[in-house]
């Protein structure tokens, strides 16, 4: 297996077709179509299905070029770090929930680099892509939290994508809404005080399982709901439908503003406890960079802050 070969399949996954795949890599077809064999019988898998309508990845297929991308992007970067005229900057990036102490401390970090000799990422996005980002290594670190309710899926989840899961905090629910809503003087609400009220989360697109949710207790029967995509929608349809969103109560009121409060939920049966347990995930066994634990301690220097 060479790293042309690589390429090779790479660039036929993207086109789709062998015809064009040889025009972008200015090799004669049959070339590439024996480089393609060669690489199948190595490897013991068929990669792509042949049809008049073009080729398509098999299972093993998508599998491989999942693997053959990390491994081309890394033989890019070589080059460009170490090749004539290398400019490579040093990345870093990180996948998150949407939640505001994570970009907070992710700007904390940030100010300890000289921006001009470094590409910094931060991805706030649905649930399932912070895992798939840190599986294919789009970013290092992704922040998610854990529950009774998911924890079992989730760890399920993350072990078939060679990623583990580090706690940091684990907190009670908080009703978030903001200062001019009717309950907003209350000392602690209730499920049934909120009935009047839309309750409001974060859309999880195709893979909108109670699993993924960022709410906790997504599995209750809400009269009122409307889906958001970010967090300043979030923080407007508040304001303007006095909306509700349940969370960890750790806010940052220096990117939501202070016209926001966290109110303690309270279970109807006293006996019940639903709490969250925020961490981050990474893959398995993998050493964080200096960026990475610089970020890390920011988190946890924040919520040590926030605790007091």
């Amino acid at each position: 297996m060479t790293i042309q070969q690589l390429h090779y399949v790479i660039t036929i996954s993207e086109t789709g077709s062998l015809n064009k795949a040889a025009e972008i890599l200015y090799v004669a077809q049959p070339s590439l179509t024996s480089s393609i064999k060669e690489l199948e019988k190595e490897l013991g898998i068929v990669i792509f299905h042949r049809s008049g309508r073009g080729v398509t990845l098999t299972n093993d297929g998508v599998e491989f070029v999942l693997y053959a991308r990390q491994l081309y992007q890394q033989y890019e970067s070589i080059l460009q770090k170490y090749g004539n005229n290398g400019t490579l900057k040093k990345k870093f990036g990180i996948s998150t929930q949407h939640y505001s102490f994570a970009i907070k401390s992710f700007v904390e970090m940030v100010k300890k680099f000289n921006t001009a000799e470094y590409e910094f990422a931060i991805r706030e996005t649905k649930t399932m892509e912070v895992i798939e980002d840190v599986s294919t290594l789009k970013s290092e670190i992704g922040i998610i939290y854990l529950s009774d309710f998911n924890r079992m899926a989730i760890t399920k989840l993350l072990h078939t994508k060679d990623l583990e899961f580090h706690r940091l905090t684990e907190c009670d629910a908080y009703v978030y809404l903001w200062k001019g809503h009717p309950l907003a003087n209350c000392s602690s609400i209730r499920f049934s005080q909120l009935n009047d009220y839309p309750c409001l989360s974060f859309e999880q697109g195709d893979n909108s399982s109670f699993y993924f949710a960022e709410e906790i207790l997504s599995t209750n029967e809400y009269a009122r709901t409307i889906k958001a995509n970010d967090r300043a929608t979030m923080l407007n349809l508040m304001v303007g439908l006095n909306g509700y969103t349940l969370c960890s109560g750790i806010i940052s009121e220096e990117l939501n503003g202070d016209d926001y409060v966290a109110i303690p939920f309270e279970h109807e049966d006293a006996e019940s406890v639903d709490r969250m347990e925020i961490g981050y995930v990474t893959k398995k066994n993998m050493l964080l960079s200096r960026m990475g634990e610089l970020y890390i301690n920011e988190i946890k220097k924040y919520l040590n802050q926030y605790k007091q």
